[in-house]
């Protein structure tokens, strides 16, 4: 597969590593305590402990750093508006700037570096989670690890079918919104170079085609799972049982040793708060 036009969450991309053979289970509840950890720290060494784990985790995917970094392109908009966010609104001692009821202070953009550190450092993970499993197999692990909740009469095959739908069709929007975009400019149309607010309005005849376009893909994927007789997904055998190896129980105890030594860093070895 073409990293070039890659999608940071959603997209599978084929390697041979040990994060690709990893079982999904042990994938997904990793990715979930490392977000829980990441919402705990409070302090610079922790987040620079947490950015070394997380770039040792890309680097263990075997995909190329690049396909993460372009991936976060799509994403500087909101990182930008949550910085200036904090930068504006965050309240300190040490004003830089002031411009009526607006202030700049040195805390307040601290605040908003330690925020916009803290959604790249839970984001990063989830897009090598979704890089490194195949769409199927993930759906497979999240259903077995809730299955426990099927007896409270949860749909949890449902549930997890609909997830990871939800989560493959993130990179499908976002190639059609491209090749709408594309069809627009052969025949024509050149967005203009205003500023970004008047440019939103130029987005607002792709939305209908968009809106047309999903509802086709949703209404063949319906077909497609009807044709196969897929149901409520209750009773549905599986062609390959996910078994734990000696592998996954090692990637494991690696796993809770690493949330072990980040909170241990943040907390008692740590004197400098961002």
């Amino acid at each position: 597969m073409n990293t070039s036009n890659a999608v940071l969450v959603g997209q599978f991309i084929e390697r041979d590593s040990a994060l690709h053979r990893l079982d999904p289970r042990i994938k997904i509840i990793g990715l979930l305590m490392f977000m829980i950890v990441i919402m705990m720290l409070d302090s610079r060494s922790g987040y620079t402990a947490a950015t070394v784990v997380v770039l040792i985790i890309l680097l263990l995917s075997k995909i190329p750093l690049g396909f993460y970094f372009r991936g976060l392109l799509p994403l500087l908009p909101v990182l930008i508006l949550t910085l200036l966010y904090h930068t504006i609104w965050g309240k300190g001692q040490t004003i830089l700037a002031s411009y009526g009821f607006l202030q700049i202070t040195v805390e307040g953009i601290l605040e908003g570096i330690r925020i916009v550190w803290r959604i790249l450092l839970m984001i990063l993970p989830a897009s090598a989670l979704t890089g490194t499993t195949q769409p199927l197999i993930l759906a497979q692990g999240l259903e077995t690890l809730l299955k426990p909740l099927s007896k409270l009469r949860v749909p949890v095959e449902q549930f997890s079918l609909m997830v990871v739908i939800a989560i493959r069709f993130i990179p499908t929007i976002l190639e059609e919104i491209r090749r709408i975009r594309l069809a627009r400019r052969a025949r024509g149309f050149e967005p203009s170079n205003r500023n970004p607010f008047s440019r939103l309005t130029e987005f607002i005849p792709i939305l209908v085609p968009l809106l047309v376009s999903t509802t086709r893909r949703a209404d063949n994927l319906t077909l497609a799972i009807e044709a196969r007789a897929y149901g409520d997904g209750r009773h549905r055998t599986i062609f390959r049982p996910l078994r734990l190896t000696k592998s996954d129980l090692i990637a494991g105890c690696l796993m809770l040793l690493s949330i072990a030594i980040l909170l241990v860093i943040d907390f008692y070895l740590s004197n400098t708060h961002i």
